[in-house]
């Protein structure tokens, strides 16, 4: 992606928390010579990504060509309006945001226990946050072997990743912190956690405002 030097961020980590924060992602590459997208949930696991889809999807069968694939992931996002800088007459609006890139080469998961134990991990995490989470040992295990075979899982060791935080590093300390008041004084579900990255990247002494 166009990628800045102001807006580049290279600490994996960083990157790291923003694909578990914002897991579902895009899938893009080609099939039959041409431009592919699936919308998947996706697994951090160490330095790979785990993930499947509908065994149905024509999208798996590109994998054995062993090309790179690149995995999006969107993070916190919100429009800036020109009205919130000190000179509104010398700007025009922007978009704020956060995104990181992964490329690697997919691999399929073809034994079904790895598989399942995927699905399980999956499953786990994205229940952690229900006061009785949803158990897929609790399941019928016929039923879920049998789920398990109509979709493919898979894993893609990452071999690149880039990120981007566009968050007003161009503009003056005053301007930055105008925004970041006024993104989480916002009632948008999205611009309050722009606001808090922003200020956690912030270039102004927030504790002398």
């Amino acid at each position: 992606m166009y990628l800045p030097e102001q807006f580049k961020v290279e600490d994996r980590e960083t990157l790291y928390d923003v694909i578990r924060g914002n897991s579902f992602g895009l899938l893009v590459s080609q099939v039959d010579g041409s431009p592919f997208v699936s919308h998947l949930p996706f697994l951090l696991e160490g330095d790979a990504l785990v993930a499947h889809m509908a065994r149905a999807n024509p999208h798996w069968r590109g994998f054995a060509d062993d090309d790179e694939v690149l995995c999006v992931f969107q993070g916190p996002h919100a429009y800036i309006s020109p009205s919130l800088y000190a000179d509104e007459e010398k700007a025009v609006p922007t978009w704020n945001y956060t995104a990181v890139h992964v490329y690697g080469v997919p691999e399929i998961v073809d034994d079904a226990a790895a598989a399942y134990a995927d699905q399980k991990k999956l499953v786990d995490t994205l229940e952690s946050g229900f006061a009785e989470p949803w158990r897929l040992e609790d399941r019928n295990r016929e039923f879920v072997d049998g789920m398990i075979r109509s979709i493919v899982n898979f894993r893609i060791p990452i071999s690149r990743i880039e990120g981007k935080f566009k968050l007003s590093q161009n503009r003056p300390a005053q301007d930055q912190k105008n925004v970041v008041d006024a993104l989480l004084g916002s009632g948008d579900s999205m611009a309050a956690p722009c606001g808090n990255l922003m200020a956690a990247h912030a270039a102004f002494d927030q504790e002398s405002e």
